[in-house]
């Protein structure tokens, strides 16, 4: 699989065509997002789309799974935004969403877990000892 952001942005022909040549399953649609506007080129460039209206194009063109960064809150161990993927999850149920940014416990993700979030990315908090491999082996 691939995650695919800046491209779906800046060339959705190129992506709608990766789409239909490698197929859903291959493709994640990565949605970097601070104050509900998509960001691409490595969070340096801010568009002009608005996240749940991008999220609609892409679910008609058959994408499913989502990687979904808020990066305001990404690297600063501050929680993860746990209402904007439930506001996702909410206009697309259907949506496998990978939630990242923000997570500092165990606790985030359990709370991420109760919203129905079926998949998150953390790193920061493992490499500084706040979430141990003991206590992921809850959820494996």
């Amino acid at each position: 699989m691939v995650t695919l952001g800046s491209v779906a942005v800046k060339n959705p022909g190129l992506f709608k065509k990766w789409l239909e040549q490698y197929g859903n399953e291959k493709i994640i649609l990565g949605a970097d997002v601070k104050e509900n506007r998509i960001s691409v080129n490595g969070w340096k460039e801010e568009s002009q789309q608005q996240l749940i209206p991008f999220l609609k194009d892409y679910t008609k063109e058959g994408v499913f799974k989502v990687l979904c960064t808020d990066i305001s809150r990404d690297g600063m161990l501050q929680g993860p935004s746990v209402e904007l993927y439930r506001q996702i999850l909410k206009e697309f149920p259907d949506m496998h969403l990978i939630a990242s940014g923000g997570v500092s416990c165990i606790q985030d993700i359990i709370d991420l877990e109760t919203a129905k979030v079926p998949a998150v990315v953390f790193g920061k908090a493992l490499y500084e000892g706040k979430i141990t491999l003991k206590e992921l082996n809850r959820f494996m």
